[in-house]
């Protein structure tokens, strides 16, 4: 009987051993996805409950090339549907809620627009409750100017801006925001279609604050992009992914963590953190005023903030954490990227947007639609010119015909 009880128990410990090792407080969602174990995770089984997240594109690990699957795994987890789409600018995400034309649940804007939001009353306050991980957050990151007590929003991921260019079609690499002046990229260039972003990057190059405290400081730096547009091939969100992989452009301007993707598509591609300074953003995650499901849409912020979901996003999407926990698991190359990570000389020079104005926020958005129409304004005019000048030539040409008729009938 004992050879037969160490045979038993010898075979149970090999048979431990073989099984995967799971912490005591976790719980495995998926083959390389755990979360915690002392939070409710299934209290919304079974109610057909439907949340609807807003998100920018390319955002989230989604499940290609081998990556995990968030939002598949969260629906596992909870029994919750997710209804996943995206957006291309924080204007556009603004557009959309302010208008009414659809009810989402959690959104995810960066840190000025949070601020125009919170000021207008359309977020909800967080119950933290709902959302212990908060706690895994960096204390560098929490309490922000844009959310002073972070009672509307919990960080979600961190870039900067900066220049991306083609090695192949640019003969001496770009240095500073000023070279998008410069009149050898004319028709290559491709710049933010966004006011805020755009309006920073004009702003460094004339040495301007990115956060203007004047209607007439606005004025002065969107004439720097009033003179930049001729040399301008298009105004960029999204699109920019095709048109600097396929090497439509020499030279652009966007996010660090999009730049990682890009270059990783295509090898030609380089990244160049601007001399005179980058602005350092954090996009947050946040719930509608308008929700109808804010409980449901706290416990998918906080699975956002699970260790093993903000790797997976975090490698995915290339963006800096604001999670230390997270940081420490990153795959090495992207915990040593300096696009991801800047030199700490380069984070010295990082600039944050602040709220501003409501005046100079009416300034910044009138004067940026009369940038953005100020070539197609003057071609339209110069067609209008263009069709009076044939009507009066097709006037002069019939007013000589009747005149020469009258002549030989006299």
């Amino acid at each position: 009987m004992k050879r037969i009880a160490a045979l038993l128990l010898t075979l149970a410990v090999a048979l431990c051993a073989a099984l995967p090792v799971l912490a005591a407080d976790t719980i495995e969602v998926t083959e390389d996805v755990s979360v915690s174990d002392d939070y409710d995770w299934t209290r919304f089984k079974g109610q057909n409950v439907t949340l609807n997240v807003y998100n920018w594109g390319e955002y989230i690990s989604n499940g290609s090339d081998d990556s995990v699957d968030v939002v598949a795994a969260f629906e596992k987890l909870t029994g919750i549907k997710v209804n996943y789409t995206t957006f291309d600018s924080n204007e556009s995400l603004y557009a959309k809620l302010k208008s009414g034309a659809a009810n989402y649940d959690v959104i995810i804007p960066s840190d000025y627009m949070v601020a125009k939001m919170i000021n207008e009353g359309m977020l909800a306050p967080l119950d933290y409750d709902n959302i212990p991980n908060f706690q895994k957050i960096d204390a560098g990151y929490r309490n922000p100017d844009y959310d002073p007590q972070n009672a509307y929003t919990v960080p979600y991921m961190l870039c900067t801006t900066g220049i991306i260019y083609n090695t192949t079609m640019v003969d001496e690499a770009p240095t500073c925001w000023a070279d998008l002046w410069d009149e050898q990229y004319a028709g290559n260039i491709l710049m933010f279609n966004n006011s805020r972003d755009a309006y920073a990057i004009a702003a460094f190059k004339s040495g301007h604050s990115i956060n203007p405290a004047t209607p007439e400081e606005v004025d002065e730096v969107v004439e720097q992009l009033k003179a930049q547009k001729p040399l301008v091939q298009a105004y960029v969100m999204d699109e920019i992914f095709d048109k600097m992989i396929g090497g439509e452009a020499a030279i652009g301007v966007y996010y660090s963590g999009d730049a990682i993707t890009m270059i990783d598509d295509n090898p030609d591609l380089a990244w160049v953190f601007p001399e005179e300074g980058s602005v350092l953003s954090v996009d947050c995650m946040a719930v509608p005023a308008a929700s109808e499901h804010k409980e449901a849409a706290e416990m998918f912020i906080n699975f956002m903030c699970e260790t093993d979901i903000g790797k997976a996003n975090s490698e995915y999407i290339g963006y800096t954490t604001p999670m230390h926990d997270v940081w420490e698991v990153l795959d090495e190359d992207l915990k040593t990227s300096e696009i991801a990570y800047p030199s700490e000389e380069d984070a010295a020079r990082e600039k944050v947007f602040t709220a501003l104005s409501d005046e100079v926020n009416s300034e910044l958005d009138l004067k940026w639609s009369e940038m953005k129409s100020y070539d197609e304004g003057g071609g339209s005019y110069l067609f209008l010119l263009l069709l009076l000048a044939m009507l009066a030539l097709a006037c002069f040409n019939i007013w000589r015909k009747v005149r020469r008729k009258t002549r030989n009938q006299y």
